[in-house]
This record gives C-alpha cells, structure tokens and sequence, in this order.
C-alpha cells in the first residue's frame, strides 16, 4: 500500500511539470461569483527578451454561469506601472444554441478555459509585469465564475 502511495505521488508530479510554463496562478472567488469591483491582479518576472511568450486568462467556472459568453477587459502593466497593452476579449462558455459546456472539466460541472491574450509576444525589457483582469458584463455580479488567473508560457518552436 505505502509504495502504491508512493508511486502514486511521483507519478503525478512528472506528469504535472510543465517545461513552457513561466508563471501561472489563480485567485478563487470564495462566493462563486465574480464582483465588477473586483480586479484581481498578477505579478510576474520576464528575463529573456528574445523568446516569445503566450499570455492566457484562466477562467473557471460553473454550470450556474447565466451567460454563454464572458468579455475581460485586461492590463499589462511594466515595472514602472505603465499600462503596455490593454484589450477587451470575449470567449464562450457554452455553446449559445445548445447551452452545452465548453472548457475542460475535471470536477463535475467546473469547466475550465484558457482564453489567450498574446499569442508569440516578445515583451521589451526584462523585468517585473503585472497583469490585471476586469469582469466587462452587463451586471454588477457575475455568478457561476468560480477563479480568474493569468498564465504565461514559453512559446514552443515548431517541430
């Protein structure tokens, strides 16, 4: 039983390393749902200039998300504060005409997105970045989103 564990525990930790993974973190939202004053915010460190990165927003959510469709607004921001890059994106949840989840799902009816920002970006300087991300619906509340989170990978040459 013990190396059953054991093996168990090694084998989800080699299958969870990431080479292209620079940075990735998510804020949960205790109250499974999403405030308009709420704009969670990331920080993190570039040191190679020449390679070029993705940028994703991760988005968890339920199958209580009263929308098939969600718009964010982000902001990358420099070491100095200085807003670089800022956009509105969208992505669908659900399939408008069928209402079916879109996303992975590993928990039930948790599915969960990646929504890409920048694709092949090189970013200027080396140095701390911030990324910060704002719900841009029609309501004050946005229920059924469950976590937002930035993540910033390597981009891969072709094979």
């Amino acid at each position: 039983m013990r190396s059953f564990f054991g093996f168990t525990i090694i084998t989800v930790f080699l299958l969870s390393c990431d080479e292209q993974r620079v940075y990735e973190k998510n804020q949960d939202f205790d109250s499974r749902y999403w405030l308009v004053s709420e704009k969670p915010e990331f920080e993190f460190e570039i040191r190679d200039t020449l390679q070029s990165y993705n940028l994703y927003c991760n988005v968890r959510n339920s199958l209580d998300y009263p929308f098939a469709r969600i718009f964010i607004t982000y902001h990358l921001k420099d070491s100095t504060g200085l807003v670089t890059d800022k956009n509105l994106v969208s992505a669908l949840l659900f399939n408008e005409k069928t209402g079916k989840p879109f996303g992975d799902s590993g928990l039930g009816d948790l599915y969960d997105h990646q929504i890409a920002l920048k694709q092949d970006y090189r970013f200027p300087r080396s140095g701390k970045y911030k990324v910060s991300f704002e719900q841009y619906m029609r309501t004050d509340t946005l229920a059924g989103i469950l976590a937002v989170g930035l993540r910033v990978e390597k981009k891969s040459l072709p094979e």
